[in-house]
């Protein structure tokens, strides 16, 4: 998936093709429809008090950030493989950990950049204090990580396998 280094966001292939189609759509079949939003709810009337206005301007807006952000990340990003399905943590795997050897309380997430955050599963950045615990373990190794109060966790690592959308 990804894993950054300075200004670089390594990507396979099929996430590359995925954000460029996102960024293909909002650029244009998205923008058309959300003018034919901003000119309908203009010609309704006053500006001032118009909800459809404001809401159909503020789509807008986040629209043309997320457009923003895609083109920027898409400028710097390398295309490579997918992870190895090898049992080492990297970036671009689906991780089970357990907390401090306790088998019963795992936590299973996603070890990527925030552009893959969804709701099926939860995402962690290689670069947050338990993504960069956990990255380059093996599968039983022990990972510790600073917590905010500045003291340290440990987890064992129970699974890591690539993911698929």
């Amino acid at each position: 998936m990804t894993q950054t280094s300075e200004n670089v966001t390594w990507l396979t292939q099929e996430a590359y093709n995925q954000l460029k189609a996102e960024l293909e759509y909002l650029s244009g079949p998205a923008r058309t429809e959300i003018a034919t939003k901003i000119a309908a709810a203009r010609e309704e009337g006053d500006l001032r008090e118009n909800g459809g206005y404001h809401a159909a301007k503020e789509e807008q807006g986040k629209q043309e950030l997320r457009v923003r952000q895609l083109t920027q990340l898409l400028e710097h990003a390398k295309v490579g493989e997918a992870p190895a399905a090898d049992g080492v943590v990297a970036p671009g795997m689906v991780v089970t950990i357990a907390f401090d050897g306790d088998e019963d309380d795992t936590l299973t997430f996603l070890l990527a950049s925030r552009e893959y955050a969804s709701s099926d599963i939860e995402t962690y950045s290689p670069q947050s204090p338990l993504g960069s615990g956990v990255n380059g373990k093996k599968i039983g190794e022990d990972a510790q990580y600073e917590l905010p109060n500045g003291k340290l966790a440990s987890v064992k690592i129970l699974q890591a396998q690539p993911y698929q959308a």
